[in-house]
């Protein structure tokens, strides 16, 4: 693999709409790792079924499968920026919703799934307008730049966000969930600042043909194929995020700050290897270096399974950060210079669902084998399943693992060299 410095870090700054953009990412993030902590412990706390905890990301992911052929379009017809956000405001209204159960004492699972529920319908629509966004904020040339900011956005307020959620739920969970409600509200102001952007908008007629654009698009790039499927399985035998109350208060013996420390461990690494990656991006072998990431956070993930004690667990899930990012930085680029402007909306959406199936579906996965066979097995069993993901990926998708350059595509399909 080969890095070599950046001319500017700070190139994507530079645009003032980007910036908007990254600040209004940055606190919609930490608003909801918030609110992921909080809901996590004080459904752990009310229930002590592990289930219950697989179940928080089922309900945020069904909306987006279901949903899949309408976010997309809506992404490619419409004005991305007030779909974000409008979306953000919606999770506002959520969280707010937290905050009144909490407060009257009704807090109890029927109602909190409910509400999770419409915290997934408007993720849903919210994930592709804002990741089809960013390329209209910025010149090409600007774009891998920002992509590694968008990652490190997230990372930051993936560290922050749970130590903070953590700390505030220790004073009272009502607490953290008005924090996480003035954030929510601010970044939706900032996504209504951004200037409107340039938007080649989708003129085909409404149709079914016109929604399966995405899948169409995605099936025939198997670069892409290949990347956003590795991301999907390798993420979903991990979970192990899902899990973390059982370790922090009955493996390791943690509190809820403990378990705030433990959500925030994995973006210490994250946001290590993005300020690393921001100043020696990637130049070449870069499909190698994605499957190295994924190898790396399958073995983190191992290590986690089996620690019983802070500070390796800590160390380990910092690994798995830091990997993650990795693979995140060369499948993101991918779809983002591969994709046309004009379908976009409807291959992140495609994407999204992948990216919440690992995400959600792997918690749902996590949750459901920690109830039958424990939290550690569960965790090992992943790690194992994400290794072998690794190989098999290797082998499944070489034109994937042969890719050198993060640079677009020629006519032909081919990266243009460096």
């Amino acid at each position: 693999m080969s890095f070599a410095a950046s001319g500017d870090r700070f190139a994507a700054f530079r645009h003032i709409a980007y910036t908007y953009f990254f600040f209004a990412r940055f606190l919609t993030g930490f608003a909801t790792q918030m609110v992921s902590v909080s809901v996590g412990w004080q459904m752990y706390a009310h229930t002590g079924q592990p289930i219950y905890l697989g179940l928080i990301g089922l309900a945020q992911f069904l909306p987006s499968l279901l949903l899949i052929l309408v976010t997309g379009t809506v992404a490619d017809r419409y004005n991305r920026r007030m779909i974000a956000a409008t979306c953000i405001f919606i999770g506002t209204l959520c969280t707010a919703a937290l905050l009144f159960l909490t407060v009257s004492g009704t807090f109890a699972p029927l109602p909190v799934f409910m509400i999770l529920t419409v915290f997934g319908i408007e993720r849903a629509f919210m994930t592709p307008a804002m990741q089809s966004l960013a390329p209209n904020l910025i010149p090409p040339k600007d774009l891998t730049n920002a992509i590694t900011w968008n990652s490190m956005s997230w990372d930051a307020a993936a560290i922050l966000g749970p130590v903070a959620g953590g700390l505030l739920y220790g004073v009272g969970p009502e607490v953290a969930y008005t924090v996480a409600v003035l954030f929510f509200a601010a970044g939706s102001v900032l996504t209504f600042l951004i200037p409107k952007p340039q938007q080649r908008v989708a003129h085909e007629a409404r149709s079914l043909n016109e929604m399966l654009a995405g899948f169409r698009f995605i099936w025939s790039e198997k670069v892409v194929l290949g990347a956003i499927s590795l991301d999907l399985f390798a993420v979903l035998l991990g979970g192990a995020v899902a899990l973390m109350p059982i370790f922090a208060r009955d493996i390791l013996t943690l509190g809820p700050w403990g378990l705030g420390l433990l959500r925030a461990a994995p973006s210490f690494g994250a946001i290590a290897m993005g300020l690393f990656l921001a100043t020696y991006p990637i130049r070449h072998r870069a499909g190698i270096c994605m499957f190295i990431g994924v190898a790396l956070f399958g073995l983190g993930t191992l290590i986690f399974g089996i620690s019983h004690t802070a500070w390796l667990s800590i160390a380990a899930l910092a690994i798995m950060g830091a990997s993650d990012l990795i693979s995140v930085y060369v499948r993101e680029t991918l779809i983002m210079l591969w994709t046309p402007d004009h379908v976009r909306g409807r291959v992140n959406a495609v994407n999204m669902v992948f990216v919440g199936a690992s995400n959600e579906l792997g918690e749902f996965r996590a949750g459901t084998m920690a109830h039958y066979f424990g939290a550690i097995p569960a965790v090992v069993i992943g790690g194992v399943g994400t290794l072998a993901v690794a190989a098999l990926w290797a082998t499944a998708f070489p034109q994937l693992r042969r890719i050198d350059s993060l640079n677009a595509p020629d006519r032909k399909g081919e990266p243009q060299p460096a």
